[in-house]
């Protein structure tokens, strides 16, 4: 792995990141491929079109459904969706948390049932480094407790020291897995989380300890559950600075186009979200004056595509009447385009970024993308 840094403007960064499966231009969004596929019918070859450098799979619904065993069975995650480019795994664990009534947390790790047959299941550090090696993903998460961002202070302490703890046991296991010969992918990369919920000071002590640990790359986590904006992005200010600025900064499961603006601002390399293919689902698609639904009846005779000039396949061919006509009538054909389309935006918006921080006029893009966004459209 190397992670080379390009240019900076202000704590915003521009970086080339290069693992065994490729490199990664970075600010970057990974398109969210939850069970190794985008929810929307869309493929890998479409990924592949519409310009995407790197994908995250679920290590949770992936070990209860079809098995992380006969991933590794036919030749890891890669050869199983035919995708050649990175892939990040996360940990299963903001899965596991989630399941509230159905978990019980100890030291060892965490029981719980399985949402789709109730089976009991445990989880803990080791198992989870195992699944993600038998997934072969890129970079692997570390197993971490994401608690709610209104959760009492001490229970929040405790949490976070209980992850450290466990940060440390998933750091021994990859290091096991990595040297084992049946093991697939033996550059697997390992990336640690940040926790907190919204206690800089708890987050800023936890920044300090898991870079000492110096692993390949750090997330923050448990944002975007809860709390406002204003506290997700001063929670950042806070944090990020304690946090490498020579290894990759991955902001967990963010979000809108402006939170990315906004975290590229404060030193973020990697984000993802369900939003953009979770609102394609619904008509919702993004442009750059803001937010269209499609079902709305001022598109029924509109011929114009979602956002003129966009080169994404829907746009090139497609016009808003026809994509509408789709989705009212529940052809899937209409969520698939506006899934597409979503996905091209984000990918686009990142090298839109990317060119900015190149020209040293981030600040400036960022001022005008926002402003156009603002105002909708016409």
């Amino acid at each position: 792995m190397t992670y080379k840094i390009l240019t900076t403007e202000g704590r915003a960064k521009r970086a080339e990141f290069t693992t065994v499966h490729g490199t990664v231009q970075t600010p970057v969004f990974m398109n969210v491929a939850t069970v190794a596929a985008i929810k929307g019918a869309v493929s890998t070859a479409d990924l592949e079109e519409i310009e995407t450098q790197i994908a995250l799979c679920n290590t949770y619904h992936l070990h209860v459904r079809t098995g992380d065993q006969l991933i590794h069975d036919v030749g890891g995650l890669h050869k199983f969706m035919s995708w050649n480019k990175p892939i990040l795994t996360d940990s299963g664990g903001f899965q596991v948390f989630s399941l509230a009534g159905l978990r019980k947390i100890t030291e060892e790790g965490v029981k719980f049932s399985s949402h789709i047959d109730g089976r009991k299941i445990f989880m803990g550090p080791e198992e989870s480094m195992q699944i993600q090696s038998h997934l072969a993903s890129t970079i692997a998460m570390a197993f971490d407790e994401c608690p709610s961002s209104r959760a009492e202070r001490s229970y929040v302490q405790n949490s976070v020291d209980r992850t450290v703890r466990w940060l440390a046991r998933c750091q021994a296991e990859m290091k096991r897995l990595n040297s084992l010969d049946s093991t697939i992918n033996k550059e697997q990369l390992l990336f640690g989380i940040n926790q907190g919920a919204v206690f800089s000071d708890i987050r800023i002590e936890n920044a300090k300890r898991i870079t000492d640990m110096n692993l390949d790359g750090y997330a923050v986590g448990g944002l975007a559950v809860g709390e406002t904006h204003e506290e997700m992005y001063q929670v950042l200010e806070d944090v990020v600075p304690y946090l490498p600025q020579d290894k990759p900064t991955y902001l967990m499961g963010v979000g809108t186009p402006a939170n990315i603006l906004e975290g590229v601002e404060r030193g973020i390399d990697f984000f993802d979200c369900v939003y953009p293919s979770r609102n394609g689902r619904h008509g919702h698609v993004y442009t750059d004056h803001g937010k269209l639904n499609l079902f709305n009846q001022k598109y029924e005779k509109d011929l114009r595509p979602i956002e003129e000039g966009c080169q994404c396949p829907a746009c090139k061919r497609y016009s808003r009447a026809y994509i509408r006509h789709l989705l009212k009538a529940k052809e899937m054909l209409g969520m698939r385009l506006c899934v597409t389309h979503n996905l091209y935006f984000y990918n686009h918006m990142m090298k839109e970024i990317r060119d900015a921080l190149d020209a040293g006029q981030f600040a400036l893009y960022k001022k005008h993308k926002l402003a156009s966004m603002e105002a909708g459209e016409e």
